[in-house]
């Protein structure tokens, strides 16, 4: 009995200096480890030393041309990309009906322009034997019924010239409007600028509204933008921001307000700001996103 007693001694300090040892390990590795890192600091929160206000890059000029009346694009004289003047030529619808038309409005006002002047001749004839025949008159030459009959015919006359020229008015105008729809045939740039697309081709038929180009011009640049109402009173006209663009990062563009709008919109609480670009727009073109660096208002 003593040896197995001694036996199961030995046995459970055995098991109690490896129990030992396996601690001791997990004790060290615990100790070395590196403490936990900090969480990463958040971004710095918004300041009131500045507002930045984001918008598109405009201009005032800017338009779809549409067809003036129905009919078939006879040419087209400009396309994307093709700088153009005011007035300038883009395309034509078919006018040939019209152009026929027209000259025959032409002729039917230089007819009656010719009418007019044999009925005033014709008055001047009969003015001049109404005179002869008041003298003859008052001479005791003639009676009063040819006195009479001159008198009518001088006045019928006269009739006649007031019916001619109100029918060569209404011919000149008939040829004016036909002149009109002949312009309408001729698709012309409204302003200068840059052609940024065509709607249409050779051939195609199109209605009256329908869009055929659309025109753009390149400068002035202006930025539309919105800022909190806070800034009312103290972004005036006149006054000069910074610009930049994400599509040109490199680039520093200044621009002065234009216009300010006097009231504040209920439903987003802001104001409206028109600026305008100084100086030459370099690589800027309408349509870029900016952003406008605005100082704080106090």
């Amino acid at each position: 009995m003593t040896r197995r007693c001694v036996t199961a001694s030995l046995l459970i300090g055995l098991a109690l200096c490896f129990a030992g040892c396996g601690d001791s390990p997990s004790r060290n590795v615990s100790a070395a480890a590196p403490p936990p890192s900090a969480p990463p600091k958040s971004p710095p929160a918004a300041t009131d030393d500045s507002f930045v206000a984001s918008a598109p890059l405009i201009v005032e000029h800017q338009v779809d041309v549409t067809a003036q009346r129905d009919g078939v694009v006879a040419s087209i004289s400009a396309q994307p990309g093709t700088r153009v003047s005011q007035g300038q030529l883009l395309g034509m619808l078919d006018d040939r009906q019209l152009s026929a038309d027209l000259e025959a409005a032409r002729a039917k006002t230089r007819s009656t322009e010719a009418d007019l002047k044999n009925w005033q001749a014709e008055a001047n004839v009969l003015q001049a034997d109404l005179d002869r025949a008041q003298k003859m008159w008052d001479a005791k030459i003639i009676s009063q019924e040819q006195l009479d009959h001159v008198r009518f015919q001088a006045e019928s006359d006269k009739w006649n010239v007031q019916r001619t020229q109100q029918m060569l008015v209404n011919s000149e105008q008939i040829q004016r409007s036909l002149e009109l729809e002949v312009e309408k045939t001729h698709i012309v740039a409204p302003f200068a600028g840059i052609v940024a697309r065509r709607y249409v081709r050779e051939g195609q038929q199109v209605a009256k509204g329908d869009r055929l180009f659309w025109v753009t011009a390149e400068a002035p640049l202006r930025v539309l933008f919105t800022l909190p109402e806070k800034y009312l009173g103290h972004v005036k006209k006149g006054a000069q921001f910074s610009l930049t663009t994400p599509d040109l990062p490199d680039g520093r563009y200044t621009v002065k307000v234009v216009e300010v709008s006097p009231v504040v919109d209920s439903s987003s609480a802001t104001i409206e700001v028109l600026a305008e670009l100084v100086g030459k727009p370099g690589d800027l073109r309408p349509g870029m996103s900016s952003n406008i660096l605005i100082p704080n208002s106090r």
